[in-house]
């Protein structure tokens, strides 16, 4: 698999988990589950699901960058939150940086992430032209 492209963002999780931020083969691009973590892993925005928002779409279009990709090639985005009547805050954040791609989207509530202090966690896929 020589046209595979991994990108870790060295978070605590992804050795014990055993996945990698970013893998891009051929021209698709697929970001796991991204949350509002900060260079050295810690947590950015706790109790505010806005910053987090922006928080985890920073840390995707790092990942996209670094294999080749970038925001503009996203095709589809899938937001997990912990409180979804705090959608509008989140919407507003992945609008701040989607307005005009426009990727498909899907905003699901869930009982939990992988933290507490986790609000939201942004999976994305890419496809390159």
């Amino acid at each position: 698999m020589s046209n595979r492209i991994k990108y870790s963002s060295s978070t605590k999780w992804e050795p014990i988990v055993g996945y990698s931020r970013a893998i891009r083969v051929g021209k698709v691009v697929q970001i796991s589950g991204t949350t509002a973590t900060d260079k050295d892993g810690k947590i950015v925005g706790v109790g505010n699901v806005e910053a987090q928002t922006v928080q985890v779409l920073k840390n995707i279009q790092r990942a996209l960058e670094s294999v080749g990709a970038k925001l503009e090639d996203v095709v589809r985005t899938r937001i997990y939150v912990t409180d979804i009547t705090r959608w509008e805050e989140v919407g507003k954040a992945h609008g701040s940086f989607f307005k005009e791609i426009r990727p498909t989207t899907s905003l699901i509530e869930v009982k939990r992430l992988i933290s507490p202090e986790v609000l939201v966690e942004i999976e994305a896929e890419a496809i390159l032209d």
